[in-house]
C-alpha cells in the first residue's frame, strides 16, 4: 500500500527551505565564487548552484527518503519514469544573470506525483517574490492570491522571447515568429525561464516561448501557469514530456490559441522547420 503524502507538510517545508537557500545565495554576493562552463561557453554553473542543489537534496532526502529528485546539476536521482513523488529542481535558474547582474534569477521547484503536478514554487531571490501553488488552490505571489488570467487582444499583448528565435538559428525558421512581433505590443527577455513563466502565470506577460528547455526549467512554471488558467504546450501544440527536453509555448488561453492558429501552424504548414531540443 502506497503511503499517503502530507502535501501541506511538504508545502510548508519547501517554503522554509527555499527561504533558507535564498538567504545563502544572497550572502554569496559579498564573496567570490567559482564559475565553470558546461555544454558551451554560455552554459554556466557556479559553486553556488552546486551548493544550493546539494542543500535541497540533503533536506528532501532527509525528510522524505522515498521521494526522487531530478536536479539540473546532476546530484539527484536518475529519473526514467514518473512513478511516485518527483521533485524537479533548478537551484539557480538564470545562472548567467546571477553571474553578470546578480538579479533576475530564481529557485524553481515543481513537485509531481505519478506525473501530476502537486506543488510548485518559483522564488525570484533578489526581489523576494515567491510564486507558489497547491494543485486546485489557486496561484499565490507571496501571501496574496493572484487573480485568474485575463484575455487581452493580440495588439495589447507582451511576449517573452529570446532574440535567438527571430534571427538565423538551427531550431526554427525565424519567419515563424517575426510577423507576430510586428502585431503585438512588445517583447521582453529576462534570461530565466522560471521567471518568465512565473510572469505569465501572474499576468505580467501574455506568453512565453523557448525552443530548448529541460524538465527542471519548466516543471514548476508549467504547474503555476495551468493553476492560473493558462495553457502550456510544446511550440507545435503537443503535450509536454516531463522526462525530456522540450520546446515550450505558454500563454493565456486566447493568446496561445490565436498565436498557434494564425502564426505557428501556418509556418509549419509551409515546412518552416521546427527541430527538437536534442537535434543539433
Amino acid at each position: 500500500m502506497t503511503q499517503q503524502t502530507n502535501w501541506n507538510r511538504v508545502y510548508d517545508d519547501t517554503i522554509k527551505w527555499i527561504k533558507e537557500a535564498g538567504e545563502e545565495i544572497m550572502s554569496s554576493f559579498t564573496t567570490s565564487f567559482n564559475i565553470e562552463s558546461k555544454s558551451n561557453p554560455n552554459d554556466l554553473v557556479t559553486d553556488i548552484d552546486k551548493q544550493t542543489e546539494k542543500f535541497f537534496i540533503q533536506k528532501i532526502k532527509g525528510t522524505y527518503p522515498n521521494h526522487r529528485i531530478m536536479g539540473e546539476e546532476g546530484f539527484g536521482d536518475k529519473i526514467e519514469d514518473l512513478d511516485g513523488v518527483i521533485w524537479f529542481l533548478d537551484p539557480i535558474d538564470g545562472t548567467m544573470n546571477f553571474v553578470h547582474q546578480q538579479t533576475n534569477f530564481a529557485i524553481s521547484i515543481g513537485i509531481y506525483e505519478d506525473g501530476v503536478g502537486k506543488l510548485a514554487f518559483i522564488y525570484d531571490v533578489t526581489k523576494d517574490e515567491l510564486y507558489h501553488c497547491k494543485k486546485g488552490s489557486g496561484l499565490y505571489l507571496n501571501d496574496k492570491k493572484v487573480k485568474p488570467l485575463q484575455s487581452t487582444n493580440l495588439s495589447e499583448s507582451l511576449l517573452a522571447i529570446n532574440a535567438t528565435w527571430v534571427t538565423e538559428n538551427h531550431r526554427i525558421d525565424p519567419r515563424t515568429f517575426s510577423p507576430l512581433l510586428k502585431k503585438i505590443r512588445g517583447t521582453r527577455s529576462y534570461g530565466s525561464a522560471a521567471i518568465e513563466m512565473a510572469f505569465v502565470a501572474a499576468g505580467r506577460l501574455d506568453g512565453y516561448v523557448s525552443l530548448r528547455l529541460a524538465p527542471w526549467d519548466f516543471a514548476a512554471g508549467k504547474m503555476l501557469i495551468e493553476e492560473a488558467g493558462g495553457i502550456c504546450t510544446t511550440v507545435d501544440n503537443k503535450e509536454i514530456d516531463l522526462l525530456d527536453k522540450n520546446t515550450i509555448f505558454v500563454g493565456t488561453p486566447k493568446f496561445h490559441s490565436q498565436v498557434q492558429k494564425e502564426y505557428i501552424q501556418p509556418a509549419l504548414d509551409q515546412n518552416f522547420y521546427l527541430r527538437t531540443p536534442s537535434t543539433k
